[in-house]
């Protein structure tokens, strides 16, 4: 949404930044709530609808990599057994089927999304957010749930929901100025502190915020960040002898996050191989046997 009045400079007025920004924000809306109508293109909805009221619920976004979420889904059931995982699948058509053969495989809740108007990666992972919370989340009325990237995978015995007791939202935060976003790889809710709420998963880059930042006016606002416990997190090099900004892992407590490649092909398949390197003890402790069929 655009900046309050008060911060936008005499440049800002001269290029007409705030109308413009409010005609922007008022575009985003609207395609943000036509897609929110639209049906699901594979998956029972009804039936997660069903199975998630009560219960702590993590939702992964899947995105074309079915050896990830296979990896992940085996990895929460044998690390965060307490947790009922949900595929959402924002898959190309050419991989959406792997993705529903590993859900199958797994024995884990999946539904396809309408088909994205989004082509920028943060603005369609934002807008099937959204979706699931309007369409998934709100109606279903979970105890708690939790959204996490497709790469990001438990390495220890973990419950990212316990800190739920004592505070309404966990995650790991990210900055921008004065304002502050639980990263949207990694965010936790109790869904009877934030049910009555207009949340928006979304980008608020007018004000610097990525995706889930369009909840700082809604609900980070409120809250004092000094008074929360956030989830730890640093980022390595993915292998000794390079800089962190040149291939990065970022772990978030016990959580491995493979972290994107912006398309470097060599570099995805580099850092996969030594990201199987690092989980493969852990999926051999639960039950891996062989990559996706």
């Amino acid at each position: 949404m655009p900046r309050p009045i008060r911060e936008y400079t005499i440049a800002d007025w001269k290029r007409l930044r705030p109308l413009t920004q409010m005609l922007k924000t008022l575009r985003y809306r609207w395609i943000n709530q036509r897609y929110g109508r639209r049906a699901a293109r594979g998956g029972d909805l009804a039936a997660v609808v069903r199975i998630i009221a009560g219960r702590d619920v993590l939702v992964t976004i899947a995105f074309d990599d079915p050896e990830a979420i296979l990896w992940q889904a085996l990895l929460i059931r044998h690390y965060v057994p307490r947790a009922l995982h949900i595929i959402i699948d924002n898959s190309s058509d050419e991989r959406a089927a792997e993705i529903a053969a590993v859900a199958a495989r797994c024995e884990l809740p999946y539904l396809r999304l309408p088909r994205n108007p989004w082509r920028s990666s943060s603005r369609s992972h934002g807008i099937a957010l959204n979706w699931v919370w309007r369409n998934v989340l709100c109606p279903g009325a979970p105890r708690a749930f939790g959204f996490i990237d497709d790469d990001l995978f438990p390495t220890a015995p973990d419950d990212p929901f316990a800190l739920l007791d004592i505070q309404n939202f966990f995650g790991v935060i990210r900055e921008a100025g004065q304002r502050w976003f639980l990263w949207a790889g990694y965010c936790m809710f109790r869904f009877d502190a934030v049910s009555d709420k207009q949340l928006d998963f979304g980008q608020d880059w007018f004000i610097g915020l990525d995706t889930g930042g369009a909840n700082w006016n809604v609900l980070y606002r409120l809250f004092k960040r000094a008074t929360l416990q956030e989830a730890q997190s640093i980022f390595t090099p993915y292998k000794a002898g390079i800089e962190v900004h040149d291939g990065p892992l970022q772990w978030c407590g016990t959580w491995l996050h493979e972290v994107g490649t912006s398309g470097n092909a060599a570099l995805a398949i580099d850092k996969r191989r030594a990201v199987a390197e690092i989980l493969m003890p852990h999926l051999i402790a639960a039950g891996y046997v062989s990559s996706v069929d």
